[in-house]
């Protein structure tokens, strides 16, 4: 990978996002956005992301899932994507143990209505249960179905809290948590001043269509952020944020 800030380099992505500064603020984990769109701003192709970014964007992708306590996603994005369990490397696994982690990142899923399918390898093959943060008027029956599988907890009433979420995160010890969407979970973020670090691929195509922007929500929440660098790989570009 090249790196053009903040100085000319050659770097390895699995290394510097292992070295990056993430420091958990109080309370709660550092929560880091990860995502990719087109140079036009798409972020999806056909209903999936996966078409967008390429080789370059799925070694950033596997870089920072290495380096996450948790992997934090909406419902929806776990559908259309086809989430599993996460499976890093051996080497990996390695790493994360003489960081102090787990071997595994553990998958944390955002559901108001618990639409999830109990029989998934998601549930069925992962390493530790996935937490699953609902409402107190989740459907009884969906509560019951995933409640076998899964660790359930209530932050909210009608619609999740991420302030809760991010709250009992700090106090199960996550210090780094990674979110992969979608665009309304990470405009609800926005709007909670819960987002310290945006991480963006920058594809080298354009798209058209009606796709969704990368943060979308009925609030404008404006966060500035500073360029901590910039890479590049087949004319994508691979920019990593944080906080101001």
């Amino acid at each position: 990978m090249h790196q053009l800030l903040p100085e000319p380099a050659e770097i390895d992505p699995y290394e510097a996002h292992a070295t990056a500064h993430r420091p958990a603020p109080d309370g709660r984990p550092w929560m880091a956005l990860n995502m990719v769109t087109s140079a036009d701003g798409a972020t999806a192709v056909g209903g999936v992301s996966g078409k967008l970014g390429g080789d370059a964007d799925l070694q950033v992708f596997r870089a920072i899932r290495a380096v996450a306590d948790v992997i934090v996603a909406a419902a929806g994005t776990v559908r259309a994507e086809g989430y599993g369990p996460p499976r890093p490397s051996q080497a990996v696994q390695e790493a994360r143990l003489a960081r102090g982690q787990t071997r595994v990142p553990r998958l944390v899923v955002v559901s108001r209505t618990l639409e999830l399918d109990e029989a998934s390898p998601m549930f069925t093959e992962a390493a530790e249960p996935p937490l699953i943060f609902t409402v107190e008027r989740a459907p009884a029956d969906r509560v019951a179905a995933l409640a076998t599988v899964a660790d359930l907890r209530i932050a909210g009433t009608e619609s999740v809290d991420f302030a809760v979420m991010a709250a009992t995160l700090g106090d199960l010890g996550i210090r780094c948590a990674i979110v992969e969407g979608g665009a309304v979970l990470n405009g609800q973020l926005l709007a909670q001043g819960l987002i310290d670090e945006l991480n963006l691929t920058l594809a080298a195509v354009l798209v058209g269509g009606e796709s969704r922007r990368a943060i979308e929500g009925t609030v404008e929440a404006i966060e500035p952020l500073r360029l901590a660098h910039l890479w590049t790989e087949d004319d994508h570009l691979l920019a990593r944020y944080v906080r101001a």
